[in-house]
């Protein structure tokens, strides 16, 4: 509902709520944060107190904030002031300050009572902007320092021909590796010595997103929800199906066969928060809009019918499934999100071709309760369906490596930079906060449609609670097994990262200087690969082109062989044959989605269709036809060269080797892939997920 209609149930409207409760991370119309918050432990101004008072709006029935954000009136149990959060959430809160004329203005005609406050202000300010300044400074250097290390092409060892080297960029990414990785085992055995505790007092709200899902995945996941290890009592179940046709009834129907015996509510909805036809009609034929440019979305006088039901039974029913008009994934969520509004505590997020662990949940719950400043965590996503391609099994084994690796280390420092869509639990007073303008995400004028999630978790950030990790918490989750598939959803994804990459530089300053480094890094990294790649297919030596293929295997292999170390496991060794996946599918991909980045189409089809867009291979073709070229050109100008030379014998005998062993280490990794993977195996890896 929007910001200045009444909810059901409600006494003040939100924005009057607003004004009794305090809001320290509102914007004004220009976009520009507001810091008047409780927060800081302001005084009230004196409309606000005599909204908020025991004589003022509503008899002063709100004047006290529910203790655990649900919802019912409350007594007073303060005077009529802004209500003072409490120490650990004061302390951890991010302070927003106004704009540097307020501030200043604040300082020259301040009242002597209140020179106190605006001198604080102004330090905070300063603090503020030295942040921005150190942060924007550290990001250019660890920028520049990369850029002069391959630009120069220092070596730092080499044989006597220069024919093998080893260069100060190659050190450089090596550190980071290392240091990565060093954090990622810490952020483990922290994980392990740490014993949290659940006080089950917390109301939780599943949802789960669903559209065409297959049937098979879609039972193990309702049956996996239902199997969850937390009070019934303060569990709700909500499942919002993006679709109201008769070929999507079949979620409605299973998840009442699923749920037979609980609390169950059901309604097909003609429309959406956002696609309410009739009553738009009416609004205009009323006289009601008054331009043309059509605006950001907000809440209509005439409610629709159907509304009104999907908010009863989300607010009322333990298991509600709802089927509403098709808008995509983000209007699935906002569904289930508006429709709760604060009657819950936490949300948690599921797909629904993901399967839960029975402790996904409270393992989840744990993390949140261990600390007020932590405004999400996500879980360990593994794969489903890894024994069905070698493409879903490479997934498996990176999807292990990007969550048990990567963010990890990110957990480390507090700032992990998405929570992902198939497993993650959000305060949800902080995500009502920013629920309209994560909703009404634009890019380059367009609304965006996907990267749902990294967005959610970028709008977290983006107020200075921390994001978590934990590898306790378990989901496994459907991958794409055919390579054109799989494609298509790694450009998706992409065009997300390179988005929320722009969006979340703007708050590096709000966290750990670790998010900057890693942010400048990840993002530069496959436009230095793909110069070097160019560069060395492209420079006339065959030996070039042999050494970086060299190269890239060789850290394949120690990552493979450290993650081995780290999960105990030995099927992680066939991590380092992802390597020609990213080379030859990934890379490519990341600059189509970059060209491609404002459209939104291409998107998640249903698992119950074939995908028939054909688009994401053209990236693919090219660079191919680009790396041939190189390959010939290369060829012809060592057919040129002179081979009798001393340093040209002794390249042959490296070009010999290097080649024996490239070939013959791919040759033995592919066979025992064949025989341990597809054949012996095969039927053990159907639940082989649930065992590691």
């Amino acid at each position: 509902m929007g910001s200045g209609s009444r909810q059901k149930g409600s006494l003040l409207t939100a924005s009057e709520k607003e004004h009794c409760y305090g809001n320290p991370f509102r914007q004004d119309r220009a976009g520009r944060w507001d810091g008047n918050g409780a927060d800081r432990g302001e005084t009230a101004h004196p409309n606000e107190s005599e909204a908020c008072s025991p004589g003022g709006r509503e008899g002063g029935r709100l004047a006290g904030r529910p203790a655990e954000g649900l919802g019912g009136p409350h007594p007073p149990t303060h005077p009529p002031t802004h209500p003072r959060p409490s120490p650990a959430r004061r302390a951890t809160k991010p302070r927003f300050l106004g704009q540097p004329v307020r501030v200043l203005r604040g300082l020259l005609f301040a009242r002597p009572d209140a020179a106190g406050m605006d001198v604080s202000k102004a330090t905070k300010f300063f603090v503020s902007t030295g942040r921005r300044i150190l942060t924007i400074g550290f990001a250019l250097l660890i920028l520049s320092i990369l850029a002069w290390a391959y630009i120069t092409g220092i070596q730092l060892v080499s044989d006597q021909y220069h024919i093998m080297a080893f260069g100060l960029y190659g050190a450089f990414l090596t550190f980071h590796l290392i240091i990565q990785s060093f954090f990622a085992f810490l952020e483990h055995k922290r994980m392990r010595r740490d014993s949290l505790s659940c006080s089950y007092t917390k109301t939780v709200a599943l949802t789960i997103s669903a559209y065409q899902e297959d049937p098979a995945y879609l039972r193990e996941c309702l049956q996996s929800v239902k199997a969850t290890l937390y009070p019934p009592d303060k569990l709700r179940i909500i499942m919002v199906v993006d679709g109201n046709s008769s070929e999507d009834r079949y979620m409605m129907d299973m998840f009442q066969d699923v749920f037979a015996g609980e609390d169950v509510g059901t309604f097909i909805w003609e429309n959406n928060y956002h696609h309410q036809p009739q009553l738009d009609m009416e609004k205009r034929d009323s006289g009601y809009q008054t331009g043309d440019e059509p605006s950001d979305y907000t809440e209509i006088d005439m409610e629709d019918p159907g509304q009104l039901v999907v908010e009863e039974l989300i607010r009322t029913k333990r298991c509600v499934c709802i089927m509403q008009k098709w808008g995509g994934k983000r209007e699935v969520m906002y569904t289930a999100f508006k429709a709760l509004g604060n009657s819950v505590d936490y949300v948690q997020v599921c797909d629904s071709d993901t399967k839960l662990e029975p402790e996904a949940t409270v393992e989840l719950v744990k993390v949140l309760e261990s600390n007020e400043s932590y405004g999400a965590v996500g879980g360990d996503v593994r794969i489903l369906n890894l024994s069905d391609s070698y493409i879903s099994f490479m997934s498996s084994l990176r999807y292990w490596m990007a969550f048990n690796i990567e963010r990890a280390c990110q957990s480390y420092f507090n700032c992990v930079s998405c929570i992902s869509g198939p497993l993650g639990l959000y305060r949800n007073d902080l995500l009502q906060q920013f629920l309209e303008s994560w909703y009404n995400q634009k890019f380059l004028g367009t609304h965006c449609t996907f990267g749902d999630d990294r967005h959610l978790t970028n709008r977290m950030l983006s107020i200075g609670y921390a994001t978590k990790y934990t590898a306790r918490s378990r989901c496994y989750s459907e991958t794409p097994s055919l390579f054109l598939r799989w494609l298509a959803q790694q450009t998706r994804w992409t065009k997300s990262y390179f988005r929320e990459w722009l969006y979340n530089a703007l708050w590096w300053h709000r966290h750990h200087l670790w998010m900057t480094y890693e942010s400048v890094v990840s993002g530069i990294f496959p436009f230095f690969v793909t110069a070097t790649v160019l560069r060395l297919f492209y420079g006339g030596n065959l030996w070039d082109v042999l050494w970086v293929l060299l190269c890239v295997q060789l850290v394949a292999c120690v990552k493979a062989l450290y993650a081995c170390w780290l999960r105990s496991n030995p099927v992680m060794l066939f991590m380092s044959l992802y390597a020609v996946l990213y080379m030859g599918g990934l890379l490519p991909a990341k600059y189509f989605a970059i060209l491609t980045m404002n459209k939104s189409s291409w998107g998640t089809s249903g698992r119950k269709k074939m995908v028939g867009n054909y688009m994401p291979l053209l990236p693919v073709s090219i660079w191919g036809l680009l790396l041939l070229g190189g390959l010939i050109y290369t060829i012809y100008q060592e057919a040129l060269a002179d081979w009798t030379t001393e340093a040209k014998q002794t390249e042959i005998l490296y070009l010999l080797a290097g080649l024996a062993i490239y070939l013959g280490y791919w040759t033995f990794m592919v066979l025992l892939y064949w025989v341990w993977i597809q054949k012996c195996c095969r039927k053990r890896m159907d639940f082989y997920s649930l065992e590691v």
